[in-house]
């Protein structure tokens, strides 16, 4: 864990909750961590089974991190790891003809990045057609049941924490 609190980790009870909801999803996934920090819920999805996950943070430091935590876990030969933002990592992903099949999104909330992601999401192609996309937010704003073209599955709230799935 970095000093300080840039990053927010998912908790543990929020953390089992997202992957219960998401186990159907998890088996074989091809797995996009988008703001990774320690890259907590990336190595939580392979850790449930998924093929291959793709990390991205903007910070050296967190990518640092998720380096670490990766090797501590045998997972290198299932990662890809970048330091790049979330809209360079998304470009990357369609220029690499990659489709993923579960985005695990948990951006800082006051950023307003939710749009960008979706709206990418969407204009690139990148999300496999029986794919899943997580967004991690502040329960205060809560995100529409229609998001660019993908549909609200569920949603989960945890205090001021929620998580919502589109498909």
């Amino acid at each position: 864990m970095p000093e300080g609190n840039r990053v927010r980790p998912t908790t543990e009870k929020v953390k089992e909750a997202i992957f219960s909801s998401l186990m159907h999803y998890t088996e074989d996934a091809v797995v996009c961590d988008l703001f990774s920090g320690t890259g907590n819920l990336g190595l939580e999805a392979l850790s449930r089974g998924a093929k291959h996950c793709y990390f991205f943070d903007a910070s050296r430091e967190s990518i640092g991190i998720t380096k670490s935590n990766i090797k501590m876990c045998r997972a290198e030969d299932s990662s890809t790891v970048n330091v790049m933002d979330f809209r360079r990592a998304l470009e990357k992903l369609k220029d690499d003809n990659v489709k993923v099949d579960m985005f695990l999104c948990d951006p800082p909330y006051s950023n307003g990045y939710y749009d960008d992601i979706m709206m990418l999401i969407r204009e690139y192609d990148i999300l496999n057609e029986d794919g899943v996309i997580l967004l991690e937010h502040n329960t205060r704003e809560p995100l529409p049941e229609e998001y660019f073209g993908f549909t609200k599955l569920k949603d989960k709230e945890f205090g001021n924490v929620t998580f919502t799935i589109y498909y």
